[in-house]
């Protein structure tokens, strides 16, 4: 199902007041939704292991007069003792958490089953598909706290991440597929809110790894969906509760 959303009215600020942390915020979609959900009201929590990149990102959310903090981690090396430690500082410096927006993706290019590094193939499945587990467990707590909270998966399209050679970014796609009826149905009754995202093709590093940029004409500005990604993590996500909501180019 595809659907397309509405422009948000001018000047308003459906996240104003709320705490969200983006895992992935220098990536395409990632940091185009940090910026979004600045702009929206959110105070943002940057998450990403490289401190320049995150850098950039905050001056720009700060230039536009928004409020964000870093938080540099690297997914694949973190423990889950780390994330915990990670959900305990957002909870002494701000006394609440309402999103968490997973954007953090690994896919090191298509690869032949046969001639797939084991390394490389665990890699993928960790940051793609564990990390994201471990973060939202360690920021469930505080999540609980909230009066309406939201957790929000972005996803690839199956069609695409089931075919031949993409390994374990396919295989952890699948996944977390099942991860969002799963936890969505486990906190049915909770204050947190489960949804997926899966946006339509982007101009991303992560796509240049399978696509020839120059020839990619699917491919849109990760902007395009930054907008999503607030709607799902506001109030007027609630609809998509326990679903994955599907945006055309």
């Amino acid at each position: 199902m595809s659907a397309t959303l509405p422009m948000p009215l001018p000047g308003a600020r459906p996240l104003l007041g709320r705490v969200i942390l983006v895992a992935g915020a220098y990536g395409g979609l990632g940091r185009a939704a940090a910026l979004a959900c600045a702009d929206a009201g959110a105070r943002v929590v940057l998450l990403g292991r490289k401190v320049p990149r995150l850098t950039r990102v905050h001056d720009a959310i700060a230039a536009a007069g928004g409020e964000a903090a870093m938080y540099p981690l690297d997914l694949e090396g973190a423990s889950a003792d780390d994330y915990t430690e990670l959900a305990a500082r957002i909870g002494d410096a701000y006394g609440r958490l309402d999103g968490v927006l997973h954007c953090a993706a690994e896919f090191r290019g298509l690869t032949p089953f046969e001639h797939t590094d084991p390394a490389v193939f665990a890699r993928a499945l960790h940051v793609n598909l564990t990390a994201r587990w471990w973060l939202t467990q360690a920021c469930m707590p505080w999540l609980r706290r909230a009066e309406d909270s939201a957790v929000v998966f972005v996803l690839d399209d199956p069609a695409r991440s089931a075919q031949a050679f993409w390994g374990g970014y396919g295989v952890s796609q699948a996944g977390l597929e099942a991860m969002v009826s799963m936890l969505a149905a486990e906190l049915a009754a909770t204050p947190v809110r489960v949804c997926g995202l899966r946006p339509g093709p982007m101009r991303t590093p992560l796509r240049a790894q399978a696509y020839v940029e120059g020839e990619d004409g699917l491919a849109a500005d990760p902007a395009d969906y930054a907008q999503a990604c607030v709607e799902l993590l506001s109030a007027d996500g609630a609809a998509w509760r326990g679903r994955i909501r599907e945006r055309a180019a």
